[in-house]
């Protein structure tokens, strides 16, 4: 049965739009109107269209964040990506580690970036759930009455280098360079940051979660489920992704189907400052970044060297039958 974590209360979210001025050389944004709740948000998020996609002034629903982050474990990187059934937009995708922006956080969107990690991204041993550090920031940890925190070996967040245009918030150019898009269908605004995640080397059998608020009734209810982990981790080869994806349980890396898989539209392809899609299937995905999925092994490829041998002698090859 999937644990609950958390309840809260969707009407303490706060968020406001957003007027956003793009040019070739920088994007910025600064807040308008009145904060709205969760609902009213949904409302605004309505499909937008602008003509050239380098230099454009429009209201936007609402400001979004993601995390390109980079786990770190036994000396191997991978992207981590998480499962999530989108309620407003009726489809199930792997995503970013991403959430809403809220109000009084609009001007520091790395803030509420690091507390979607500490919120999304659950990492637990035997001897319990691993807390985390951003430079020298403890994380939250946001579960803290439902499960028990070790107080030592803390993962560590540190900073990757980030994109080449900056964006500002009014006239505060933001820490870290966050890449920035418009998403034209939702009409919002999308920062994501690169960070990379340290796993310390003592902890040991160490297993991956992904944990998301859902919408119920009038509730947003957090729930862990161990039969389904929802986070899932892509190998990374000399920086560059790998066409694989592994959930991982006790230090064991488990391979994951793509069989009808759906990327999230921060894989799509970006024009200017504009992404256009809903979302990307993985296998368009793949041919877009050159990639080729590994191919599966056959059966007999499967067995050791010592079983092909005993399977040969119980098997008579096409040779010998026609002796």
């Amino acid at each position: 049965m999937p644990r609950t974590l958390i309840r809260k209360n969707p009407s303490n979210f706060k968020t406001l739009p957003l007027f956003v001025e793009a040019t070739p050389e920088g994007l910025s944004y600064q807040s308008v109107g009145m904060p709205l709740n969760f609902a009213q948000t949904l409302q605004r998020r309505r499909p937008v269209a602008v003509a050239d996609a380098e230099r454009f002034a429009l209201e936007l629903a609402n400001l979004g964040v993601s995390v390109r982050l980079t786990l770190h474990w036994q000396n191997r990187d991978y992207w981590v990506l998480v499962r999530q059934r989108r309620q407003d937009r009726g489809d199930v995708v792997l995503k970013l580690i991403s959430g809403y922006v809220p109000a009084h956080e609009l001007n520091l969107p790395l803030h509420t970036a690091i507390q979607e990690i500490a919120e999304e991204c659950l990492l637990e041993t035997p001897e319990g759930w691993l807390g985390g550090r951003f430079n020298d920031t403890w994380l939250p940890a946001p579960y803290s009455a439902a499960l028990h925190y070790r107080e030592a070996l803390p993962f560590r967040l540190t900073p990757l280098s980030g994109a080449a245009r900056p964006v500002r918030c009014a006239n505060l150019q933001l820490l870290e360079r966050p890449r920035a898009y418009v998403h034209l269908p939702t009409a919002s605004l999308q920062l994501i940051y690169d960070l990379r995640l340290d796993v310390p080397k003592e902890a040991k059998s160490l297993s991956l979660f992904h944990v998301d608020e859902r919408l119920e009734g009038d509730q947003l209810v957090a729930r862990l489920d161990r039969k389904r982990p929802d986070l899932y981790l892509m190998p990374l080869k000399d920086g560059q992704p790998c066409a694989e994806l592994y959930t991982l349980k006790k230090d064991q890396l488990h391979p994951a189907s793509t069989r009808g898989l759906y990327l999230a539209e921060s894989f799509a392809q970006q024009q200017g400052w504009l992404v256009r899609e809903e979302r990307i299937r993985w296998k368009d995905w793949l041919k877009q970044q050159g990639l080729s999925a590994p191919e599966k092994d056959s059966k007999l490829q499967r067995f050791t060297g010592k079983a092909r041998q005993i399977l040969r002698k119980m098997v008579p090859t096409k040779t010998s039958r026609q002796r």
